[in-house]
C-alpha cells in the first residue's frame, strides 16, 4: 500500500473536533500510527489536569487513522467506525505534549482491534486504549 501522509491528513481534517483540539497526525506506517497534541488551557479540567476527554480524543484519532488507513489510501473496503473502546487512565501528566501510538492487534474482514498507548513528552505512559472497529462495506 502506498501511503500519502498529506492525503491522510486532508481526509482526517474533516474530523473537526480533533482538529479543534490541535491534534496532529505525525507518522503513518502500516504497522504504526502516531498522533500528537500540545497541551493548552483548552485541554485542562477544573482541577488543572488534562481532561480525560482530551486524552480519549487523541487516542481515538490515532485509532480512526489506523483502522481506515487502507480505505483512505484507495482500497475499496468501506469506512471503519468504532464499535467499542475501553480506555484506562494510568497517570496524570506533567508534560507539555501527548502522543498516541496505535498498533493493530487483529484485522479481519469486518472487525479489527487496535491498542493505542498515550505517553507524554517526558516518556510517562498516561493511558492505554483498546479500540474495536467495524468495517461497513460500500454498497
Amino acid at each position: 500500500m502506498e501511503i500519502d501522509l498529506e492525503k491522510i491528513r486532508a481526509f482526517f481534517s474533516g474530523d473537526r473536533f480533533a482538529a479543534a483540539a490541535g491534534i496532529v497526525i505525525d507518522e503513518v506506517r502500516e504497522d504504526l500510527i502516531r498522533c500528537s497534541m500540545k497541551i493548552t488551557g483548552l485541554h485542562r479540567n477544573a482541577g488543572g489536569g488534562v481532561q480525560g476527554g482530551a486524552i480519549f480524543t487523541l487516542a481515538d484519532l490515532a485509532f480512526a487513522v489506523h483502522c481506515n488507513l487502507a480505505m483512505v489510501c484507495g482500497a475499496d473496503l468501506g469506512i471503519t467506525v468504532g464499535q467499542s473502546c475501553a480506555i484506562s487512565f494510568l497517570k496524570s501528566t506533567r508534560g507539555k505534549k501527548l502522543s498516541a501510538e496505535s498498533v493493530c492487534l487483529s484485522r479481519g474482514k469486518t472487525v479489527s482491534v487496535y491498542r493505542i498507548s498515550v505517553r507524554d513528552d517526558l516518556g510517562v505512559l498516561i493511558a492505554e486504549m483498546q479500540g474495536n472497529g467495524f468495517t461497513r462495506k460500500n454498497p
